[in-house]
C-alpha cells in the first residue's frame, strides 16, 4: 500500500489563481442585483468645523436621486463605531457627523440614486454650511496647554496615558558608559489596498434577513458589530466577504459606510451599493503608524546595550476606530526586539488630532519598534566602534534561553537568531561586501550595507489579548468529507491573499491521503461557515490551520474507529495512507477510504458510538502569540548628488517554524518587503496646519514601484513552535516589519564617511540631499 502523499512543504501554485489572473472572480462591485441604488457621501472639507445647516433640497429634486440622509436622520438609530480597546475617553463615533465635523474627509450626508453618476451629482448639489474652528494636527501639539479641543467633552485631547517600566532601569542607566538619545518619527502611512472598500446590502422583505456583502477581513466580527449599532438580529444578519482585494489589516475594522448602507437597504427595500473612490481612500481608509518616540539607550563600552527608555507619542486621529490605541502600545511591547535587555522603560501618550484614524496596517505596532531599537543598535555600534554585525550577535537572545521573556514582559516561544544572522551574512556574502565597499567609496560611488534583525508576535490568539472585541482570539475550523469522498473545509479565517485554500488543501489533504484537488475551502459567508474571528495578525495558519488540524484529527479518530468496526483492527493500531486506512502491524494491507465514507453515510449497520456522516468542527484558542524572526541585509548605493537611493540587493532569511508552502510564503515576503521599502524611501500621508491632506491622491502619496524593487534573494531556518501541532509560525507581515530599518540603515551607512546619523523618514531624495549638505557644512 503506497504511503501518505506529502503536500505540507511543497511548492504549489495557488489555486486561487487562475480565476483571478482569468477575471473570473467576484469581487464587490462584480456583484450585480436587480433594482440596485447606488450612494455616494458628501465629505467634509474642513478638518474642524461645526455645522450650522445641510440643505438637500437641490439634490432631492434632481431626477434620479431617491434619497439623502444626513446625521440628524439616523440619531439615535445607529449606533457609535465601535473601538475595542479599553480607554477612559472614548467618544462617540458617529456614522455621519453630528452637528461637528472633526476631520477633512468625514461624512456629513449621503446620497442615494439611480447610478452612482447620478449620486455624485447629487453630493454637488448639497450646501453645508460650516463654521471653522481652529484645528490641531500635531499631536505634540494636541497635548499643549491651550490646544484646541477635538471632544470637548473630556476637556483635553489626551485619550490614554500608560507607563510601564522596569524598577532597575534608573539604575542601570547611572552605571551605563554611554547614554545614547535621539528621535524617532514612523509617519502616517495609507494602506492603499488594490481594491478599495466596497458594501452591498440587500434586505429580503419576506424573509426579513438583511445580507451585506463587504470587503472586509472579518465577516462574522462585521455581523456581531452591525447588529449592535442596528439594532438588528445577528440571526438575520448575513455578512459575505467575496473576493477582498487586499486589506492589510485596514480592512480589519468597522466603517460608517458599512452601517449606513446597510441601514439605507433596510429601509428603501432595495439593493443599496457604495464602492469607494481612490481619493477617499486615501482620506477615509484608516492609516497606518503615526508616532514619534524619543529614545535613550544605556550601553557599555564593548557594546552591550543595557537598557532603553522610550516617550512615546501616538497620533490616534479624531475618532478610535476598532484597536486604534492598541498600535503604541504593541510598539512598546515589542521594543526590545531580539536583545537581550536587562530592563526598559515605555511611557506612552495618545492624542486625539483633527485627522483620519490610525489602526492597524501590516505589522501593526512592530516595524515601529524594530525601526526604532535598530536605529538605536547602529547608533550604538558607531559609538563603540564596532561593526553592526558585530553588536548585534553580542545582544542576541542566546538559542538556549527559550521560552524566552523580553523585557517587556512578552513571552517568545522559541527561537535561534544567530542562525537566521549567520545564514544571512554568508548569503550576502558579508565580508567580501564590506570589502566591495571600501573599494567602491574610492571611485566614488557610496555603497550602504544595512543589517536588521527582527522578531514579531504573529498568530495573535490568546483571548485575553483582545479584552474589548466581541468575540475571542480563537478561530473554528469545520471539515465535512462528502458521500463522494471529497472533501469541503470550512474556516473561520476571511483570505484576501494569503492563499488558504491552497494552504488548508494541502494541510488536509495530506491528513486524509487524498489529492489537493479533492479538498474545497470555503470561508467568508456568516451563513456557510461557523463563527470565526477572520484574518489579521498573520493568524490564519498558527490559529486557523491549527483549528483545522484539530478537526481533522477528530474526523480521523472517527473514520478508525468507523475502520475498526469493518475490519476489527484496533484503531490505534492504523493510520492514514493514499485513498486508504492502513493497518501499521502489516502495511500492505488495508481498507479503502471511499468503503469507510460508504459506511458512515449508509449506516445500515448500527456502530455503537457513533453518528452517521463525516463531519467535525474545531475552535483552537492558542496559549499564546508565536514569535517568528529573521534577518534582513541590504546593499544600496546613493547619488550624492541628487540623493537618490537604489537597491542593488536585498536578502531576507526567515524563520517561521513549519513551512506548508515556500512559495506561498515567499510570495507574502516579497510583498511585505516591498511595503517596508515603501515606508522607508516615499511613503508619507501629508497634512498641511489646515488638516487639508496634501496626499489625497497617488498622483501626491508615492506608492514603490516595481522599478525601485531588487530581485529579492529569500532563504529559511526551521524553529518549530510548541504553540500549535502545527508547529508554524505567522509569516505575512515579516518583510514590512524588517524592510523599513534595513534599508534606512544601508542608506545611513552609506553616509558614514558624511557623519550623517540620522534622517527623517521617509528617506526621500531631496532630504538625503539635504542631510548630506548640512553634514557638510558642519564639517566646513
Amino acid at each position: 500500500m503506497a504511503a501518505i502523499p506529502r503536500f505540507i512543504g511543497q511548492r504549489i501554485r495557488r489555486r486561487e489563481d487562475p480565476k483571478l489572473i482569468a477575471g473570473k472572480a467576484s469581487y464587490v462591485d462584480d456583484i450585480r442585483l436587480e433594482g440596485t441604488l447606488c450612494a455616494a457621501f458628501v465629505r467634509s472639507p474642513h478638518a474642524h468645523a461645526l455645522i450650522k445647516s445641510i440643505d438637500t433640497s437641490a439634490a432631492r429634486r434632481l431626477d434620479g436621486v431617491v434619497h439623502v440622509l444626513v446625521g440628524d436622520d439616523v440619531r439615535g438609530k445607529i449606533g457609535s463605531i465601535p473601538c475595542a480597546w479599553p480607554v477612559a475617553n472614548r467618544p462617540f463615533n458617529p456614522v455621519l457627523a453630528l452637528d461637528k465635523v472633526r476631520f477633512m474627509g468625514e461624512p456629513v450626508a449621503v446620497v442615494i440614486a439611480r447610478d452612482q453618476y447620478l449620486a455624485q451629482d447629487g453630493v454637488d448639489l448639497i450646501e453645508v454650511d460650516y463654521e471653522p474652528l481652529a484645528c490641531v494636527i500635531d499631536p505634540e501639539q494636541a497635548l499643549a496647554p491651550g490646544a484646541p479641543l477635538i471632544h470637548q467633552e473630556f476637556g483635553t485631547n489626551l485619550v490614554l496615558a500608560a507607563e510601564v517600566a522596569s524598577d532597575k532601569v534608573d539604575d542601570i542607566f547611572r552605571r551605563a558608559d554611554k547614554i545614547i538619545r535621539f528621535r524617532f518619527a514612523n509617519r502616517r502611512l495609507a494602506p492603499s489596498p488594490m481594491e478599495t472598500r466596497g458594501v452591498l446590502a440587500r434586505f429580503d422583505e419576506g424573509s426579513g434577513e438583511l445580507t451585506v456583502w463587504s470587503s472586509t477581513q472579518i465577516p462574522h466580527m462585521l455581523r456581531s458589530y452591525l447588529g449592535k449599532m442596528l439594532g438588528f438580529p445577528e440571526n438575520m444578519l448575513r455578512v459575505i466577504a467575496p473576493e477582498v482585494g487586499g486589506g492589510f489589516g485596514a480592512k480589519a475594522n468597522i466603517y460608517r459606510e458599512e452601517a449606513v448602507i446597510a441601514y439605507l437597504a433596510k429601509q428603501l427595500g432595495r439593493p443599496v451599493k457604495w464602492i469607494e473612490r481612490r481619493r477617499e481612500d486615501l482620506a477615509t481608509l484608516t492609516h497606518g503608524r503615526g508616532q514619534v518616540a524619543e529614545v535613550e539607550g544605556a550601553i557599555r563600552n564593548d557594546g552591550t546595550i543595557l537598557a532603553v527608555k522610550a516617550r512615546f507619542v501616538g497620533d490616534m486621529g479624531a475618532y478610535l476606530q476598532l484597536l486604534t490605541p492598541m498600535m503604541p502600545s504593541l510598539s512598546g511591547m515589542m521594543l526590545p526586539n531580539v536583545y537581550n535587555l536587562q530592563a526598559l522603560a515605555f511611557e506612552q501618550k495618545l492624542a486625539f488630532t483633527n485627522k483620519m484614524s490610525t489602526d492597524t496596517y501590516r505589522g501593526a505596532g512592530m516595524p515601529e519598534a524594530v525601526a526604532i531599537i535598530e536605529h538605536l543598535v547602529d547608533l550604538a555600534a558607531t559609538e563603540c566602534n564596532l561593526d553592526p554585525v558585530e553588536i548585534r550577535r553580542r545582544n542576541l537572545v542566546p538559542k538556549d534561553k527559550f521560552p524566552f521573556t523580553s523585557a517587556s514582559g512578552v513571552e517568545y516561544d522559541s527561537g535561534n537568531y544567530e542562525a537566521a544572522l549567520d545564514k544571512a551574512l554568508e548569503m550576502i556574502d558579508y565580508k567580501q561586501l564590506r570589502a566591495d565597499q571600501i573599494e567602491a567609496r574610492k571611485q566614488g560611488r557610496h555603497l550602504g550595507i544595512g543589517v536588521c534583525c527582527y522578531v514579531e508576535t504573529s498568530g495573535v490568539g490568546p483571548s485575553s489579548f483582545f479584552p474589548g472585541l466581541v468575540a475571542g482570539g480563537w478561530e473554528s475550523a469545520k471539515i465535512r468529507i462528502e458521500p463522494d469522498g471529497k472533501v469541503s473545509v470550512m474556516t473561520g479565517s476571511s483570505p484576501h491573499g494569503q492563499g488558504l485554500a491552497t494552504t488548508y488543501a494541502q494541510i488536509t489533504a495530506e491528513a486524509l491521503g487524498i489529492a489537493v484537488e479533492d479538498v474545497r475551502v470555503l470561508h467568508g459567508d456568516t451563513a456557510v461557515v461557523q463563527y470565526g474571528i477572520g484574518t489579521f495578525a498573520s493568524r490564519s495558519l498558527a490559529v486557523g490551520g491549527a483549528a483545522l488540524s484539530s478537526a481533522i484529527g477528530k474526523l480521523q479518530d472517527k473514520m478508525k474507529r468507523l475502520a475498526s468496526f469493518l475490519t476489527e483492527i484496533p484503531p490505534d493500531q492504523m493510520s492514514f495512507g493514499e485513498r486508504a486506512i492502513i493497518f501499521n502491524d502489516d502495511p500492505n494491507k488495508s481498507i479503502p477510504l471511499q468503503k469507510v465514507i460508504d459506511a458512515a453515510y449508509q449506516f445500515r449497520t448500527p456502530y455503537p458510538g457513533l453518528e452517521p456522516g463525516l463531519e467535525a468542527t474545531s475552535f483552537f484558542e492558542p496559549p499564546n502569540c508565536t514569535a517568528p524572526f529573521g534577518t534582513h541585509i541590504a546593499l544600496v548605493e546613493v547619488d550624492i548628488e541628487t540623493g537618490s537611493v537604489s537597491i542593488l540587493r536585498y536578502v531576507n532569511v526567515y524563520d517561521c517554524g513549519t513551512v506548508i508552502n515556500p512559495l506561498i510564503v515567499e510570495g507574502q515576503i516579497h510583498g511585505g518587503t516591498a511595503q517596508g521599502i515603501g515606508q522607508a524611501l516615499c511613503e508619507e500621508v501629508v497634512y498641511d496646519d489646515q488638516g487639508q491632506l496634501l496626499s489625497g491622491s497617488l498622483m501626491d502619496y508615492a506608492l514603490p514601484r516595481a522599478g525601485m524593487l531588487p530581485m529579492f534573494e529569500v532563504a529559511n531556518t526551521v524553529t518549530l513552535t510548541p504553540i500549535n501541532p502545527l508547529g508554524a509560525k505567522g509569516i505575512g507581515e515579516s518583510g514590512a516589519i524588517g524592510g523599513v530599518s534595513c534599508i534606512a540603515s544601508a542608506v545611513l551607512d552609506a553616509l558614514k564617511p558624511f557623519g550623517v546619523k540620522h534622517i527623517e523618514l521617509p528617506l526621500k531624495a531631496e532630504r538625503v540631499w539635504h542631510a548630506i549638505q548640512d553634514a557638510k557644512h558642519q564639517r566646513a
